[in-house]
Formats: structure tokens, C-alpha cells, sequence
């Protein structure tokens, strides 16, 4: 089960660049329901998401690089890229052990920044106070899914 909340980031903090980054290329294979595959960095995945938006089942299973070139030509829509920085949550935050995934756009989607955080608990991510440079909660909106997202802009 994934537990994720996501805020649309109008200002990059000071520093992020400085933490760990991966760069991620992604595709879906289908929409609804979510088959999406990706390479990030030097690994493969495709991953199967049910419906939902704060909770939703996620399951993983790696690929090779072979089969995701091979899926990657049947995939619908456009193929997101992006750098994901992995901060750390301040120790202040009320919740510790949590990381930011900090997602900084290219492509279609240049100067689009989200940043999720996944929670162990339902309980934890309604609890959770975001870092005074977040910006608007878009979980509960489905509007900045990377899925839908991959359906073009006209979809949101």
C-alpha cells in the first residue's frame, strides 16, 4: 500500500540541489489502470497502481534494460523526465524518517516542481504539517498525477 502526499513547489529551496538526485524516465503503458514503466538511473520497473489518490496498492517488478526499451515503444502519451532530489524532513516535522521526493520537470513539463512524501500511515500523512516552502496540496486533485500528467496538458 502506498500512502503519498503530493504539493505543487512554486520556490526550490535554498540547497536542494546539494542532496541525493536520481534521474527518472517514465511511460505508461495504461492509464486506468496505472502500468507505468520506468528507468531510473541504471534501473528498470514496471509498476501496477490501482485507483486512489491519498492510498492506493503499488506493486513493482524490475525489468531489463532490453524490456523497457522494447515497452517503452508501445507506451501511450508523452514520457515524462524529470531529476528527484531526496531530501530529508527536518527533525522538527512531527513525523520522523520521512524523505521528500523533490521532482524537478524537463521536457513538456520544464519548470514543473512537485514534491510527495510517502507515510506509513493514513493516520500520519492527514497528520503531517508540510515545510513553509510547499506549496498547494494537490493530493486530493488527481490533477498533477504523473499518469495523467503522460495524457497531455489538454487532461488537466
Amino acid at each position: 500500500m502506498e500512502i503519498e502526499r503530493k504539493w505543487k513547489i512554486e520556490t526550490l529551496p535554498d540547497g536542494y540541489d546539494a542532496y541525493p538526485c536520481h534521474m527518472i524516465e517514465q511511460a505508461y503503458l495504461c492509464t486506468e489502470p496505472v502500468v507505468r514503466i520506468r528507468r531510473e538511473d541504471d534501473d528498470y520497473y514496471m509498476t501496477y497502481k490501482s485507483k486512489g489518490l491519498l492510498e492506493r496498492e503499488e506493486y513493482n517488478l524490475p525489468l531489463t534494460q532490453k524490456s523497457y526499451e522494447h515497452l517503452l515503444k508501445k507506451a501511450d502519451g508523452i514520457i515524462l523526465t524529470k531529476k528527484r532530489y531526496r531530501i530529508p524532513v527536518e527533525k522538527e516535522q512531527q513525523e520522523t524518517g520521512l524523505t521528500i521526493e523533490l521532482d524537478v520537470f524537463s521536457g513538456i513539463y520544464e519548470g514543473l516542481v512537485l514534491a510527495e512524501i510517502e507515510f506509513p500511515t493514513k493516520e500520519a500523512a492527514l497528520a503531517f504539517t508540510p515545510p513553509e516552502w510547499f506549496g498547494e496540496d494537490v493530493t486530493f486533485s488527481g490533477e498533477y498525477q504523473n499518469s495523467r500528467l503522460s495524457r497531455g496538458i489538454e487532461s488537466r
